[in-house]
């Protein structure tokens, strides 16, 4: 069964191949891929009758997608969202820590008062959010609170790298949100963050940041067994398919 992403006709009254790969990569990032059951398919027609244009943008779209590992576009049988493995996700999630950390230490020395004042009143902002469980808003908030972390280093190098590594988490984000009463203790660790990044404690800051996300490495690694099952299952298809 194919994913049903929601789409809106476009115009073509600008550069379209990047409109296109705007929209499709918002709604796979939107998705909440970690707890479909069914395969999650893109079905090309669909998106072009959705959108209101021919295929062959679509095409182009899902080929860089393809590129930036969002999709698997598999001959003869379709384009699909990829879902990480367990061993992809944990892997990630270790080295999203090790360069927060280093982000976060290198923050707290030298980010101006006016954008870690900005930090607080953001988090703040979204506590809110977090105790009234409006989970898929917080996850968002979440994301970019981390995002931020690696703005206040000042290091593009750090942010750039992890671009692509937050497109990942989203998904995983929202999942874990919902689970263990996460989100509220998001909240408390961010504001410990905050005070740490206030105090110019860069070996505390790099610290709490550091455990903050390893928290995340072992709830994943305890609880997420289904997806490790999922992955050992296709692995085994993909191998009695070469044979």
């Amino acid at each position: 069964m194919a994913i049903d992403v929601k789409l809106k006709p476009v115009s073509i009254n600008f550069t379209l191949k990047d409109h296109i790969y705007d929209v499709l990569r918002e709604s796979i990032l939107k998705a909440d891929i970690y707890d479909a059951d069914e395969e999650l398919r893109l079905d090309e027609r669909r998106l072009a009758e959705q959108l209101g244009i021919s295929r062959t943008p679509i095409r182009e779209a899902l080929a860089r997608l393809a590129q930036d590992g969002l999709v698997e576009i598999l001959p003869r049988k379709g384009v699909f969202i990829h879902r990480k493995t367990l061993e992809e996700i944990l892997d990630m999630v270790v080295t999203w820590a090790a360069l927060e950390s280093m982000a976060a230490h290198i923050a707290a020395r030298i980010a101006p008062e006016a954008d870690i004042k900005a930090l607080r009143e953001f988090a703040m902002r979204h506590s809110a959010t977090a105790s009234k469980a409006e989970l898929s808003e917080y996850s968002d908030a979440n994301i970019k609170f981390h995002q931020a972390i690696f703005d206040l280093s000042g290091s593009p190098l750090l942010k750039s790298t992890t671009d692509g590594l937050f497109a990942h988490m989203f998904a995983v984000r929202r999942r874990a949100m919902g689970e263990n009463n996460r989100a509220t203790h998001s909240v408390a660790d961010h504001m410990e963050i905050i005070e740490a990044l206030e105090a110019r404690d860069s070996e505390l800051a790099s610290r709490l940041v550091r455990e903050h996300t390893m928290r995340l490495h072992d709830h994943i690694r305890e609880r997420w067994t289904r997806l490790a099952n999922k992955g050992k299952a296709r692995a085994e298809i993909a191998k009695s398919e070469k044979t």
